[in-house]
């Protein structure tokens, strides 16, 4: 994301007028869809769209589509369009179908934006929802949204008539920009930068809170680092519990992430330095011992409530429900022996459906 594309998303009085809101999957309202540039249309499968459709039904939509609210002259009722996330709202609306009585699918996290927009304007737009898709890594996402933050403090600093030397645009460093500029506001309030106006500017669907945590990770952590845990996928609250104790005790967080790294174990890294918060003369092997005792211990207790919960759903499924179910199976495959056909959405969705009772 550069300057550039943040002060333009400023600029356009359209862009700048954009809320969240939740829209229905269908009906008056439900948001409809032309070709997006990967251009799934209808050849997109539920079979094609199982990893998301599962992630959604766990813990919801988490970065909300892009819609375009398309304004009728005659006075009909506004339509919505969409300008980015269709697997997202096709990935909802089989949920709504076949999974009604799950909560996530009950409405499509949208943040609206009224039209008619321009192909630059909708260029800007997609590439800013960029920063908040779930495969951005922390320090990316960090890093993005500190440059950002230098941007909108840039305009303010210019409206106030606060000059900013060259040497400050020059500056790689998003850290280190953002501290030279914030040196030439100076006590100057008008020309603050908070994060709540930083992340409603961008539409971002994240707390102030969770911006500072992310910037605070990043700051305080040695670039290597940073990048080494991008790509092993490390989590924020694992970052953070780094820092945490990298404040008192340098080398022993980084002695434990050096020690998980070649254990090839990273997701023992949060319990190793929470155990090595204790004990001052606690190794780095010592902590991931203790670690692996916490996980093995955790996975046991996990296994034992898994099969406790199975147990409980077996003896509670209603057995003239499985009966209809597989009367209904057999009639259906006695009339695609006989030659019908099923269309592609509805061969795919059997296919899910089986797939998940299967692993249920």
């Amino acid at each position: 994301m550069t300057d550039d594309v943040v002060e333009q998303l400023r600029l356009s009085p359209r862009l700048r007028q954009r809320r969240f809101a939740l829209l229905p999957l269908r009906g008056e309202g439900s948001p409809f869809t032309d070709l997006q540039g990967r251009q799934p249309g209808d050849s997109t499968t539920p079979a094609d769209l199982a990893d998301l459709i599962s992630s959604i039904s766990t813990v919801g939509v988490l970065q909300p589509v892009l819609v375009e609210e398309v304004i009728y002259p005659d006075g009909r009722p506004p339509a919505m369009r969409l300008a980015a996330g269709e697997r997202r709202l096709r990935a909802c609306r089989w949920g709504a179908v076949h999974l009604p009585d799950n909560p996530h699918f009950a409405e499509l996290p949208a943040v609206v934006c009224p039209g008619p927009l321009s192909d630059e304007e909708r260029r800007i737009w997609q590439l800013v929802e960029n920063l908040a898709r779930e495969n951005l890594r922390p320090g990316e996402l960090a890093a993005a949204l500190v440059l950002d933050r230098c941007a909108v403090l840039l305009g303010k600093l210019l409206a106030g008539g606060h000059a900013v030397p060259d040497d400050v645009y020059a500056i790689d460093d998003p850290m280190a920009r953002f501290a030279a500029m914030e040196r030439i506001r100076g006590t100057d309030t008008t020309c603050a930068a908070p994060w709540s106006e930083v992340l409603t500017r961008l539409g971002l669907q994240l707390s102030p809170r969770k911006a500072r945590e992310l910037v605070r990770a990043f700051a305080e952590m040695p670039r290597e680092i940073s990048e080494e845990m991008d790509e092993a996928k490390i989590s924020l609250h694992a970052r953070i519990r780094f820092v945490e104790l990298r404040q008192g005790r340098a080398q022993a967080a980084e002695d434990i992430w050096t020690a998980v790294k070649n254990t090839g174990r990273v997701q023992l890294l949060t319990s190793a330095l929470a155990a090595a918060a204790g004990p001052t003369d606690l190794t780095a092997e010592k902590a991931i011992a203790a670690a692996e005792r916490v996980h093995d211990d955790a996975n046991a207790a996990r296994a034992e409530k898994l099969k406790a919960d199975n147990e409980v759903a077996s003896a509670a499924v209603d057995e003239q429900l499985v009966r209809k179910a597989l009367t209904s199976l057999r009639l259906l495959l006695q009339a695609v022996l006989a030659g019908g056909e099923l269309n592609e959405h509805d061969r795919a969705s059997l296919c899910l459906l089986c797939d998940q009772l299967t692993a249920a």
